[in-house]
């Protein structure tokens, strides 16, 4: 039986080979790449760590694993990625300096050496910035079905978005709320065709009702929520809908605050690719939804994982 390869912590004050910040599909499988490797690495996950599968109920269309749970899915990746000899670390980074080598990293009062980076912090929700948003959230506002459905069983809800997580909020909620309203700005979704077919066979049975080309104005309500202004966007109609709870499922904006000034990010935000996984600065690569606005998938997540790791292997390599 072959040995398993169990890469080696640095000696004490020496940089790690690779310290990957992040803790979803991405930043988990580059740890399970750059292990394989024999290359020390320090996965700094945070104080939260998972990624947006933590929040997400039945996964399946993960490849192997129909069906499985997204915090499950999620520990057994991170049980794998330190199989080989990887460290995890739950803390938030503060800071980093990529200015030059060794690279500093700093989280939960530490400093971390690095001879390489790969960026894999994701992506956070996005907020509709309307009035009483910030007021009610966690009293009524929510992004996050999987985590709340159960507090609004035999109640009102409305979804905001058109996508594919509006469609699984949507899905979710519907196992536990009286009514399900989808309130989304187009005429249109923009969900996958499997994801829509589900929704739109729930309206024909009457159990979701989906507002078209209408936008979320207001959250009204004092204590907790209580009622959701609208506006039809082609007629200027404003609306009010008594609701218990709202969920806002209108797209991710990536967690790069901490890299601004220190590798180019593009107009969005997002990092921007060099070559490959290569980020701007040498010895510094990104994976995931961090760079990733295209297909925002698990799989494909982990897909650039893979790439980037092997990309810093082969840095690594040539650095030595």
């Amino acid at each position: 039986m072959e040995e398993k390869i169990i890469a080696q912590k640095p000696a004490e004050g020496k940089p790690w080979d690779v310290v990957i910040i992040g803790s979803g599909p991405a930043a988990l499988t580059a740890g399970i790449y750059t292990t394989r490797g024999a290359a020390s690495t320090l996965i700094l996950g945070g104080e939260k760590w998972g990624g947006q599968l933590m929040l997400t109920t039945e996964v399946d269309n993960y490849p192997a694993l129909p069906g499985i749970q997204g915090p499950e899915l999620m520990q057994k990746m991170r049980e794998h990625s330190v199989m080989f000899g990887a460290e995890f670390v739950e803390q938030n980074v503060d800071a980093v300096d990529l200015a030059k080598t060794p690279f500093t990293i700093s989280a939960g009062g530490t400093n971390y050496l690095a001879k390489s980076v790969i960026l894999a912090t994701g992506a956070e929700t996005r907020w509709l910035s309307v009035p009483g948003e910030d007021k009610l959230r966690g009293r009524g506002v929510s992004s996050c079905a999987p985590c709340d459905a159960p507090f609004f069983k035999n109640k009102n809800v409305v979804v905001i978005g058109g996508g594919d997580s509006a469609m699984e909020e949507a899905l979710v909620l519907v196992k536990y709320a009286t009514s399900v309203t989808i309130i989304h700005r187009k005429g249109e979704f923009r969900a996958s065709k499997a994801m829509q077919q589900k929704v739109i066979d729930l309206e024909k049975s009457g159990k979701i009702k989906i507002v078209w080309n209408t936008e979320v104005t207001e959250f009204v309500g004092e204590k907790k929520l209580e009622k959701v202004k609208t506006k039809d966007i082609k007629t200027g109609k404003e609306s009010e809908l008594a609701m218990d709870g709202a969920f806002v499922a209108i797209g991710h904006v990536p967690s790069t605050k901490i890299f601004k000034g220190k590798v180019t990010l593009d107009e969005k935000g997002y990092v921007e690719v060099a070559e490959k996984t290569k980020t701007s600065i040498p010895g510094v690569f990104v994976a995931g939804d961090v760079h990733d606005f295209h297909y925002k998938q698990a799989i494909t997540a982990a897909g650039f994982g893979c790439q980037a790791a092997i990309d810093c292997l082969k840095y690594l390599d040539s650095a030595n």
